[in-house]
């Protein structure tokens, strides 16, 4: 009997070399945090261990997750890891419907009971007894159980899965729900966004080949390599935030200067996301760069969490939100302090200098004279 392939021999077959594997074992230590000597962990993880099995679920959603995914910066990722990963069952991308795909679905969910991973991208309807999102004659929510039934672990791709996103918002009538209140008992990573990077996205499939265990998470179950800072605190234009300077309307000098935009509704002082550091389109650009503030889409309820063009009532750290209209006179009065007592310590500086100097030159006159 044949062994299976492994992520490594797929790479080959699919044309690419030994460089461009090391290439890719590079980036995803890179953009996992990982230390340099995880680089070998990756490459030998993935050039030996055959690929996960993978059932990616479709619900409540509008496929930006998948979207994102395939547009990653490394063509491995969508080549290999979604195309490899992802055939065993996926509505969205995979060749066969019907009866054939719930077919694949089956055998893979028999053949590897409790080794396969469960994506799920989309919220599940609870309400009217699922009725609002089925495929093939069985409701999302009848779907989910059954194959999270025998999964090692779930992953709930996008803001959707991870908490309801726009299907959530009020009203909410079809009471869509998250994955992690409708399944219980199972590891579950949650990796929002509206979409997510694809590049984290990925980065999570291989931290889960590479050390065979789910990614460290923060208190809401997100991974902690991609969602432990604030946009806020990777932002270029945090400087201008800081000296109090904002854009006040998209229209004016502000805006063309480049100033913050927390003014204008940024979230990026309450989101977190690794945005400002990864970047989309291959690491040309984010929202905030592209001159619009971040809505805050990996947090939860941000469609309801006030409007996307009003500043936020508040956040951690300043305390109530009106201080960002003083931040900027407190940050410059500091500045000016900072500066005036640069000058007078210049001053005394230069002054020591002078002394020393003329100090030194009198020693040296008497020496002459002697």
């Amino acid at each position: 009997m044949s062994q299976p392939l492994t992520y490594y021999d797929e790479m080959k077959n699919k044309g690419y070399s030994r460089r461009d594997f090391m290439k890719f074992a590079t980036m995803m230590a890179a953009f996992m945090g990982l230390e340099r000597s995880a680089v070998g962990q990756i490459a030998k993880s993935m050039a030996n261990k055959p690929r996960i099995p993978v059932i990616w679920l479709h619900f409540q959603e509008c496929t930006c997750c998948s979207e994102s995914f395939i547009r990653s910066s490394h063509p491995i990722v969508a080549d290999i890891l979604l195309d490899q990963i992802s055939l065993d069952y996926t509505e969205t991308l995979m060749a066969a419907s019907g009866f054939q795909a719930e077919e694949a679905m089956h055998n893979t969910m028999n053949k590897y009971k409790g080794e396969y991973i469960l994506c799920v991208e989309g919220s599940v309807p609870v309400e009217a007894d699922g009725v609002y999102c089925m495929i093939g004659g069985k409701t999302s929510m009848q779907i989910l159980e059954e194959a999270a039934a025998g999964a090692k672990a779930i992953i709930a791709w996008g803001s959707c899965a991870c908490n309801g996103c726009v299907q959530a918002a009020k009203p909410n009538p079809t009471a869509a729900t998250p994955i992690h209140k409708l399944v219980k008992g199972k590891p579950i990573i949650k990796v929002p966004g509206c979409p997510p990077i694809g590049e984290v996205m990925a980065g999570v499939i291989v931290h889960l080949v590479t050390f065979d265990r789910i990614p460290q998470l923060d208190a809401l179950g997100r991974p902690k390599a991609f969602y432990s800072k604030r946009v806020h605190d990777t932002c270029y234009r945090r400087p201008f935030f800081d000296a109090g300077l904002y854009v006040e309307s998209f229209d004016d000098e502000n805006a063309k200067k480049g100033y913050c935009l927390y003014k204008v509704g940024c979230k990026g002082p309450v989101t977190y996301n690794a945005c400002g550091v990864t970047k989309w389109n291959g690491g040309t650009s984010f929202p905030i760069q592209s001159g619009h503030g971040c809505i805050g889409c990996s947090e939860e309820n941000y469609w309801d969490n006030g409007r996307l063009y009003e500043r936020a009532s508040a956040f951690a750290g300043f305390g109530i939100e009106a201080t960002a209209d003083v931040v900027g006179g407190i940050a410059l009065a500091a500045t000016g302090a900072g500066v005036l007592g640069h000058a007078v310590m210049t001053n005394i500086r230069k002054k020591d200098n002078i002394h020393m100097l003329e100090d030194e030159g009198k020693k040296e006159e008497k020496e002459l004279d002697h």
